[in-house]
């Protein structure tokens, strides 16, 4: 039954929405808590969440009997020329979490839909189409949005609406980076931001969009503080900042809310998506009412906070709230975290252990080189799934296993999964 629906999947499907798992790529047919089983009846826990997007994890009471009493009504759909409730309920919960003042929400569809919106906000009220934005970033697959992707692989087309220039990105292992100090790297990034406004803008810059810990780009991240560094640069041209939180936002990170709150800034907007739907649709910009409201013609969201997506928002961010998922995150974060540094500290192949909280990448590299080893990377992923535990893969060079557990993850869990884990690395190891 699957390897039939793996070949109806080619036959119709785009070359370039490729599987995991090669001619062995599963189905999920049922989840519940943190795991999920597939059409063979093999039963997996999950450390990858449907890419970071099912933050609460599978069969959320709370979650279905929000969307089910919505689905009662028989409005499933009205568009924002309607009042949604569900969509007003939401956006006041989030402008409140967002710690910006007076701030307006606009939902749309996904995460790349939302950094376009950011996107057409700061362009608009700064009439400049030129954008900063950090090398090994990602921010979405549409025009837009790609232009300000820093990382080739998900770079479809060189073709750009707008003017970008790029700073570089937090990578501790190589390039410009490497080897500093937390110190001696925000100084020498933010004079890095100093030359290239100097030298490759005309001055008048729209914004810097910017992950606090990049996602595809394999979970890389800078010091903490050095987006608030950027900040006080940015300020003195007048420049806004974009925090995209697609993948830091909600608690996940463990120590903050938000991932830009361990950079001591308050951004202008903020993008978010994925865990705030729990598998629904649902993702948005929140940000100053006057930066939100510089679209200057008429514009509405078809889909965008639909009564469906926003009733399951209300509850996951309540759930999120009345359960202290945060401070689940970096208990149970630690514990992964802990025990694969010291798995590092002795691995012929595991370079470098990074991330916070329930976002935790690991970099594979040939022994005693920063040289990526892309079939290491592949033989860890391979034997997490044979022990039962699904991940996910990403990073510049394709040599980054991505974990990103729902947020609900219990102790016990995160220890079988680390176990899993250890027990996959040694096994590369060995077979290297």
């Amino acid at each position: 039954m699957t390897d039939d629906l793996l070949a109806r999947h080619q036959a119709v499907l785009p070359s370039w929405v490729t599987t995991y798992y090669g001619n062995d790529a599963i189905e999920l047919v049922s989840g519940s808590g943190r795991r999920v089983t597939d059409a063979s009846g093999r039963t997996y826990l999950d450390f990858f969440g449907g890419v970071l997007t099912n933050m609460l994890g599978y069969d959320v009471a709370e979650v279905r009997e929000a969307v089910e009493r919505q689905l009662a009504t028989g409005i499933v759909h009205s568009s924002t020329l309607y009042l949604i409730r569900q969509q007003v309920d939401l956006a006041e919960k989030i402008a409140r979490v967002s710690g910006i003042p007076d701030a307006r929400v606009f939902f749309t569809n996904s995460g790349t839909e939302a950094n376009e919106a950011a996107l057409l906000f700061a362009t608009n009220h700064r009439r400049s189409n030129q954008i900063l934005a950090i090398r090994n970033s990602y921010h979405g697959r549409t025009f837009a949005a790609m232009a300000v992707t820093g990382h080739r692989s998900w770079s479809a087309s060189g073709l750009s609406p707008l003017q970008v220039s790029w700073l570089h990105s937090g990578d501790k292992l190589r390039g410009r980076m490497a080897g500093l100090s937390d110190g001696d790297h925000i100084d020498a990034a933010v004079e890095d931001l100093r030359e290239v406004l100097a030298t490759t803008t005309a001055g008048d810059v729209a914004a810097l969009i910017a992950e606090p810990i990049q996602g595809v780009g394999g979970f890389v991240h800078a010091p903490d503080g050095l987006l608030g560094a950027f900040k006080k640069e940015l300020d003195n041209h007048g420049i806004l900042l974009i925090a995209d939180e697609v993948q830091t936002g909600w608690g996940r990170t463990g120590e903050h809310f938000w991932g830009y709150q361990a950079h001591d800034v308050q951004p202008d907007l903020i993008t978010f998506a994925k865990g705030i739907g729990n598998g629904f649709a649902l993702a948005g910009v929140v940000g100053r009412a006057d930066l939100v409201n510089a679209v200057p013609a008429t514009s509405f969201s078809t889909f965008g906070g639909n009564p469906i997506s926003t009733a399951a928002g209300n509850a996951v961010l309540d759930y999120v709230l009345d359960h202290d998922l945060q401070a689940n995150a970096r208990r149970t974060g630690e514990i992964l975290l802990s025990g694969l540094r010291e798995v590092a500290a002795d691995s012929k192949i595991l370079a470098e252990v990074r991330g916070r909280g329930l976002m935790i990448g690991l970099e594979f590299c040939r022994s005693g080189t920063t040289e990526p080893d892309t079939a290491a990377t592949l033989a860890v992923f391979d034997e997490c799934r044979k022990g039962g535990l699904l991940v996910g893969k990403g990073g510049l060079y394709g040599n980054v296993l991505r974990m990103g557990p729902p947020l609900t993850l219990t102790e016990d869990e995160a220890r079988e999964g680390l176990a899993i884990l250890v027990a996959a690395i040694r096994t590369a190891e060995s077979q290297g």
